[in-house]
C-alpha cells in the first residue's frame, strides 16, 4: 500500500493539532485552577458538582434567612424588655398608691404618671421593626396592632405568626401576635392600667371608698403580675429562638465548609499532577513539531 505525500502531511497535521489541543487544555486547567472546564471533561463529576453547588446555595439562603430572623427577634426582644421595665414601674406605683397617708391629689399625681406609662406601653405594642412593619400585628404588618379605647385598647391585628425557613427542616416564628403578648395570660394589661388610673382619680371620702381603693389596688397588683409573667414567658420563647439560631448558624457554617471542600475535590486541579502533565505535553508537542517538519520535508529530490 502506497501512502501519498499529501496523506502523510494531513496525518501529521492532524496529530499535531491533537497534541496542541491537549497542551492548551492543560494550560487552561492550570490557569483557571479548575480540572473540569466543560461538562464533557467529566460528566459524572459535573453533575455532582452542580448538585453540591445547588445545596450550598440553599444553605447560604438559609443563613441569610437566619440573619433576618435574628434581626426581627432582637427587635421583638427589645420591645418586650421595655415592656418588662414599664410593668415593674407600674408595680412600684401600685405599692406607692397603697400608702394610707396619701391624699387624693397625691394619688392623682400617680394616676398622671400611670397615664404616661399607658401611652408608653401602647407605643411599645405598636412599635415597628427595622423594615417598618408593625411587629405585633400578626400578618397585618401595615396595620397598627392596638387602638386606644375608653376602657383600654382594641387589638386590630390577627393571630398569625410570620415564619422564615431558617434550615432545611426548620421554619421559625419571627413574630408574636400582640393580643397574646399584651392581652393574654388571663388579663388585659391595657384594661388593667385604665382601671387603675380611674381608681386613683376617684376621691376617697368614706371608709367604703377606702376599702374599694384597697381591693382595687390588690386586683391591679395581681393583674399586673399576670401581665408581667406573660411578657416574661414570651421573652423566654424569643430568647430560646435566638439561641437556636446561633446553633443553626454553627451547623450551617460547618455544612458550607463541607460543600466547599467537596467542590474543591470535584473541580479543582491537582497542580502537582497538572504541572507534570504540562511538562510532558510540552515535550510531546515539541517532538511532534520536529517530526512533522521532518516528514513534511521528505521528497525524492532529497535523494537525487
Amino acid at each position: 500500500m502506497r501512502i501519498s505525500t499529501q496523506t502523510l502531511f494531513e496525518s501529521g497535521a492532524a496529530r499535531l493539532g491533537e497534541v496542541q489541543s491537549d497542551l492548551l487544555k492543560i494550560q487552561q486547567q492550570v490557569a483557571s485552577g479548575r480540572r473540569i472546564l466543560t461538562p464533557s471533561d467529566d460528566p459524572v463529576g459535573t453533575a455532582r458538582a452542580l448538585e453540591v453547588t445547588q445545596s450550598q446555595s440553599i444553605n447560604t439562603q438559609h443563613g441569610v434567612n437566619r440573619q433576618h430572623a435574628k434581626s426581627a427577634l432582637v427587635s421583638v426582644e427589645g420591645a418586650l424588655e421595655s415592656a418588662t421595665s414599664l410593668l415593674l414601674d407600674v408595680k412600684t406605683s401600685i405599692v406607692a398608691a397603697g400608702n394610707g397617708s396619701l391624699t387624693d391629689s397625691q394619688r392623682g399625681f400617680l394616676a398622671t404618671e400611670l397615664r404616661s406609662r399607658f401611652e408608653a406601653l401602647l407605643s411599645i405594642a405598636n412599635s415597628r421593626d427595622g423594615m417598618g412593619n408593625y411587629q405585633f400585628s400578626g400578618y397585618q404588618t401595615a396595620t397598627p396592632p392596638f387602638a386606644e379605647t375608653a376602657t383600654g385598647a382594641q387589638y386590630q391585628g390577627d393571630q398569625g405568626q410570620r415564619l422564615l425557613q431558617v434550615d432545611a427542616t426548620r421554619q421559625m416564628a419571627i413574630s408574636n401576635p400582640g393580643q397574646a403578648v399584651f392581652q393574654g395570660g388571663g388579663q388585659d394589661v391595657f384594661n388593667t392600667l385604665k382601671d387603675l388610673i380611674t381608681l386613683l382619680q376617684t376621691p376617697v371620702v368614706t371608709p367604703a371608698d377606702a376599702a374599694a381603693l384597697s381591693s382595687g389596688l390588690a386586683l391591679a397588683g395581681s393583674n399586673t403580675d399576670l401581665a408581667l409573667d406573660n411578657v416574661l414567658t414570651v421573652r423566654a420563647s424569643v430568647g430560646t429562638r435566638l439561641q437556636e439560631i446561633e446553633a443553626l448558624d454553627f451547623a450551617g457554617d460547618d455544612r458550607n465548609l463541607q460543600y466547599t471542600q467537596t467542590l474543591s475535590e470535584l473541580q479543582d486541579v491537582d497542580y502537582t499532577q497538572a504541572l507534570t502533565q504540562l511538562s510532558q505535553q510540552q515535550f510531546i508537542f515539541e517532538a511532534a513539531q520536529r517530526s512533522f517538519v521532518t516528514v513534511s520535508g521528505l521528497s525524492l529530490f532529497n535523494f537525487l
